[in-house]
């Protein structure tokens, strides 16, 4: 087992070499080591190779887990499943404006996070977007192992917001070629994360259940081609777990390099009928108690509850890990069902081998 990037699987994907898969990465953001042995155990059966492990810059604070901390527990939990084959952990949302992001970008590195999403669409500014993720390419270069190309993403567009245009990706892929350029030698971003009408853990009704919403397939498609153009791997989807099911398998047809999956993994073990009781209706009182003056006024209780449970995941941390094990591994057994379901029908089940041919 070793730790590393998709840089090489990602180029050879911009070349055209490989196709026809959109790589998931899944974001655990609690029970970590015993939803890591799920993932593995349903990558052991869909014999998948391609997928990431990550972490947003936001869920480090809110779970209360490390970068060093989440290497630990999954790489613990591919051992203890006899899983074979490279890791890839990455870093997503890194938010280009933060005062403390090159010692979080050093933390990861360290840690064994080889794959960093720069997340400048904090800057309504496209091309003081592209200047930006630049010198924070140049940065990451300068720290990464000498044996590992660190895969490095953009994102334009705030995820949930309106959708990304065509000439707002070429505006941005060109700035930053023209930026990168002064970086003698340095090699650029992958991929680029874009807006196509999702939204970070869906949209919930007043009732508390998740609004079918549209993505745009048409968009995705577009900007992944124009990617390519620019020596990309393709464009990146954020916020579709809670997607209607039909929609997964359409990921892989529009050229999509890669997709975030987070939220409904949290809610399967939020909602599951193993997650005790009386600990949800402690964590969702605290909630009401900390949080309840952010509530928007014309959201409903349910609605509130949804938006903010994320939130109690690291203060109650010790709890949630310490429900008893014979109930988590019931809320795990329906983990692994949800981790196949994604490997299937994003066509990464056999590229077990297109992976070790690659890295091994």
């Amino acid at each position: 087992m070793v730790l590393t990037s998709t840089q090489k699987l990602y180029e050879k994907i911009a070349k055209g070499e490989f196709k026809g898969f959109t790589v998931p990465a899944f974001n655990i953001r609690t029970l970590t080591f015993d939803v890591a042995r799920a993932l593995f155990r349903a990558a052991k059966k869909e014999e998948a190779g391609a997928f990431i492990l990550e972490l947003a810059q936001s869920e480090i604070n809110y779970t209360d887990q490390s970068p060093k901390e989440y290497v630990k527990n999954v790489t613990e939990a591919a051992l203890k499943e006899k899983f074979e084959g490279p890791l890839f952990f990455q870093g997503d949302h890194f938010k280009a404006n933060s005062k403390n992001l090159k010692n979080l970008i050093k933390e990861s590195i360290k840690a064994g996070f080889f794959n960093i999403d720069i997340d400048g669409s904090v800057f309504d500014n496209l091309k003081e977007n592209a200047k930006k993720t630049a010198s924070l390419t140049f940065f990451i270069r300068n720290l990464q192992p000498k044996s590992i190309e660190i895969t490095i993403g953009g994102e334009i567009s705030k995820i949930g917001g309106k959708n990304t245009t065509s000439e707002e990706f070429k505006e941005f892929a060109k700035t930053y070629q023209s930026e990168i350029s002064k970086y003698k030698g340095v090699k650029g971003i992958i991929k680029v994360a874009v807006q196509t009408g999702t939204s970070h853990g869906g949209i919930v009704l007043p009732s508390g259940h998740l609004k079918q919403i549209e993505a745009d397939f048409d968009t995705l498609t577009e900007l992944s081609r124009e990617a390519k153009k620019y020596g990309m791997a393709g464009a990146v989807q954020h916020g579709a777990s809670t997607l209607p099911e039909k929609y997964f398998e359409r990921f892989p047809k529009t050229g999509c390099c890669e997709i975030h999956l987070a939220t409904q993994f949290q809610n399967i073990i939020y909602d599951s009928d193993y997650f005790p009781k009386d600990l949800r209706e402690k964590i969702y009182s605290w909630l009401k108690e900390k949080f309840w003056k952010k509530k928007k006024p014309s959201d409903s209780e349910e609605q509130f509850i949804y938006k903010f449970r994320k939130r109690a995941l690291g203060a109650f941390k010790k709890d949630i890990w310490s429900i008893p094990q014979k109930n988590i591994d019931k809320i795990c057994e329906e983990l692994e069902e949800k981790f196949r379901f994604f490997f299937q029908k994003l066509n990464v089940s056999g590229t077990k081998y297109l992976i070790e041919k690659i890295y091994l």
